[in-house]
C-alpha cells in the first residue's frame, strides 16, 4: 500500500487523523474522529476497521485527505463528500438533489420485510434507499419506486440501475392521483419516508444547507404532505394490505390519529432505538 520512503512524519496516518480529528471538531462536526477514520478509509479504499494496519499515505492520498477533510470541516455531509451512504447492508450513491438516507429508516425496512408481500410501492422515494433495500432483500417481489423530484430522480435511477435493477422507477407527485392508478386496490406493501419535519424545526446544519428543502420540510407541523400519503395509500392496497410511513419525533400521536380517519386499522406507531417515535403502521380494510 505504501513503500518505506513514503513513512514520513507529515503522512503518517496517525499524525493526519489527529490532525483531521482537531480540524473537523473545530468546524463543528459532532463525530470530528470517527468521520476522520472514515475518511481515510475512502481515501485508501480500506475498510475502517483495517485502519490500524497502515503506516503512512501516499503525497497523493494525503492531498486527498486533506482535501476531503476541509470540506466536511465546512459541514458538508459526510455522504456527499464521499459520494455514497450506507444503508441496510447496501452503499447508495448520493449527492447534491437528494435527500442522504439515515440509519432511522432501516427500522421501516425492517418491518416491511416481515409482512407478506409480492407487489409493493415505495412512495417519496428520493435516493431509493426503501424501494432498493427491500428488492435486494425480496428478489420476488415486485416493487416500484415513486418521486417527483428530477434531481432526485437521477440518483434514485442510479442506484436502481446499479443494486436493483428490477424495480420500476416513476416519475410522479403523490398528490396525482393518476400515479399508478392502473394497480389500485392491487398492492400488498405501501412503504414511504416523506417530507415530516416542521418548518420551525431546528435542523443540522448539513441538513439545512444541503438536503433539498423539499425533502426535509412539509408545513407547520410537518404533516402537510400525510393526508395525501394516506390517501394514495389507501386507494392502492387491496383489503388487507400494509402500510408504513415514517414521521417525525413529534409525530407519534397525530400521524396515527389521522390514519385511523381513513380505511385503516390496526394503526401502531413504532420507536426507534432510542425509544422515540419513528414510524406509523397500518391495514387496509375494505370498503
Amino acid at each position: 500500500m505504501h513503500s518505506v520512503e513514503d513513512d514520513t512524519p507529515e503522512r503518517e496516518l496517525p499524525t493526519l487523523l489527529t490532525a483531521a480529528t482537531r480540524s473537523l471538531a473545530a468546524g463543528g462536526v459532532p463525530s470530528p474522529r470517527v468521520d476522520a477514520e472514515l475518511l481515510a478509509a475512502y481515501v485508501l479504499s480500506v475498510p475502517r476497521s483495517r485502519l490500524r494496519l497502515v503506516g503512512s499515505l501516499t503525497p497523493a492520498q494525503a492531498t486527498l485527505f486533506a482535501s476531503l477533510v476541509a470540506r466536511r470541516a465546512a459541514r458538508e455531509p459526510l455522504q456527499h463528500v464521499t459520494g455514497e451512504a450506507p444503508f441496510y447492508g447496501l452503499s447508495l450513491a448520493v449527492g447534491p438533489g437528494v435527500f442522504v438516507p439515515r440509519f432511522e429508516t432501516e427500522l421501516l425496512v425492517e418491518w416491511a420485510l416481515r409482512q407478506p408481500a409480492s407487489r409493493v410501492v415505495d412512495l417519496c422515494s428520493g435516493s431509493g434507499a426503501i424501494a432498493v433495500a427491500f428488492a435486494v432483500n425480496r428478489p420476488s417481489a415486485r416493487v416500484t419506486a415513486v418521486e417527483r423530484s428530477p434531481a432526485a430522480l437521477r440518483w434514485l435511477r442510479r442506484n436502481v440501475d446499479a443494486l436493483a435493477p428490477s424495480v420500476e422507477v416513476v416519475e410522479g407527485d403523490v398528490t396525482d392521483f393518476s400515479i399508478l392508478s392502473d394497480v389500485d386496490g392491487s398492492v400488498d406493501l405501501v412503504l414511504c419516508n416523506p417530507p415530516y419535519v416542521p418548518l420551525d424545526a431546528p435542523v443540522d446544519v448539513e441538513v439545512r444547507d444541503h438536503d433539498p428543502a423539499e425533502a426535509v420540510f412539509a408545513g407547520d407541523d410537518g404533516l402537510a404532505l400525510m393526508p395525501a400519503v394516506a390517501a394514495r395509500a389507501a386507494a392502492l392496497l387491496r383489503p388487507g394490505g400494509r402500510l408504513a410511513i415514517e414521521h417525525d419525533d413529534t409525530q407519534g400521536e397525530s400521524l396515527p390519529a389521522l390514519l385511523r380517519e381513513g380505511p385503516f386499522t390496526d394503526v401502531t406507531d413504532h420507536a426507534d432505538l432510542a425509544g422515540r417515535p419513528r414510524f406509523t403502521t397500518a391495514r387496509r380494510v375494505a370498503d
